[in-house]
């Protein structure tokens, strides 16, 4: 039996890898990095050099071979941080390792391969998470909460708008952007995955829906940059998404979430309130003035770069809160799959001339 590594105070001390060295590696690298007795093991890359950078940056070991890493006894998780349709492949290995295992969106690029994720960490009895890091703000908290002591009342329109930019250059950077069979889909699956992900947890589940899509300002690739569905709710509401990679500004647009109800209505933009109003009062609504001034973080609309790791941390932080029987997983597989299922169905839609699709 090995013995743990512990700190001082005897606490185990989880040993963390990432698999991927671009920009989103890096995110989780600065993520773990604010854990507490958390160290991060190690990064491994497709090819050493890249791998070799951002360990120096953040002093572990960098791996060009994913068996040498995975055979390390001491490692106790994996994070998965490569291209989309990669991670079936990555994550399964990793199970068969008996590492716990955390994915970056979306977890897989359809739910029937998210599907095989599952079993495969079950079958090895490793926990695993998804990542949806925006999930993890006070300002959704705030939201949820309110959703569900039915501050709402009935939700009637329940909308999200992903109007954001990427330039020719972003798609031409990596070979595997924009393609089917390692992005996904575009517009929707790449960039607007997290803004749907947070509609879907705060109106509750689609019913069905009807989209339509199109690639209207980027060449050679193989996905939508913009798209546009209609959603009916189980309960009842309606509402549309909007999302698009050909939105230009200066500054970016804010990612929102549209909720409004028979007792209230509230904007989501980014990571802030910029809308809070309620039929009936309550002591929170007084704090919300200075709630809604905070400094705003970074969000990705114009750059991916931007993004800070922040919700990414918190993520982190409860899957290590799980692992040490302190809370649930709150990104499990299953919760992870309900926003591909909807982004599958968006697409099916999208390619019979708007055809309503049931979600099942």
């Amino acid at each position: 039996m090995i013995e743990e590594d512990r700190d001082q105070e005897g606490q185990k001390t989880w040993n963390i890898a990432i698999i991927g060295s671009g920009n989103i590696a890096q995110i989780h690298a600065e993520a773990i990095g604010k854990l507490l007795n958390v160290k991060l093991f190690g990064i491994y890359g497709r090819t050493l050099r890249t791998a070799q950078v951002l360990a120096a940056k953040y002093q572990c070991r960098a791996y060009d071979s994913l068996d040498d890493l995975l055979a390390e006894k001491d490692l106790d998780i994996v994070t998965i941080a490569t291209p989309s349709g990669t991670h079936l492949e990555y994550c399964v290995k990793a199970a068969a390792a008996k590492m716990h295992v955390i994915c970056e969106k979306p977890v897989e690029i359809t739910a029937e391969r998210i599907l095989r994720v599952i079993n495969a960490c079950q079958q090895n009895e490793v926990r695993f998470s998804g990542i949806y890091n925006r999930r993890f703000n006070s300002a959704v908290t705030v939201l949820k909460r309110s959703v569900d002591e039915g501050r709402f009342g009935q939700l009637v329109l329940c909308s999200a708008y992903i109007r954001w930019h990427r330039t020719q250059a972003y798609y031409d950077s990596a070979d595997w952007r924009g393609t089917i069979a390692l992005d996904g889909g575009g517009a929707m699956m790449n960039q607007g995955i997290h803004t749907l992900d947070l509609l879907q947890y705060l109106a509750g589940p689609v019913k069905r829906l009807s989209a339509t899509m199109a690639c209207l300002t980027h060449e050679n690739i193989e996905v939508e940059d913009t798209i546009v569905a209609i959603l009916e709710y189980e309960n009842g509401a309606r509402g549309t998404v909007e999302a698009s990679t050909s939105c230009w500004s200066t500054d970016g647009h804010a990612a929102e979430i549209h909720l409004y109800g028979s007792g209230g209505s509230a904007i989501l933009a980014d990571d802030h309130i910029k809308l809070w109003d309620f039929k009936q009062k309550q002591k929170i609504d007084k704090q919300m003035a200075s709630i809604m001034l905070k400094t705003r973080g970074g969000s990705g609309a114009k750059d991916p770069k931007a993004i800070d790791a922040e919700g990414h941390r918190a993520n982190f932080q409860n899957v290590i809160d799980a692992l040490e029987g302190r809370d649930d997983i709150e990104i499990s597989g299953h919760e992870a799959m309900k926003s591909v299922r909807l982004i599958e169905a968006m697409y099916h839609s999208a390619a019979h001339d708007g055809q309503w699709m049931n979600i099942k």
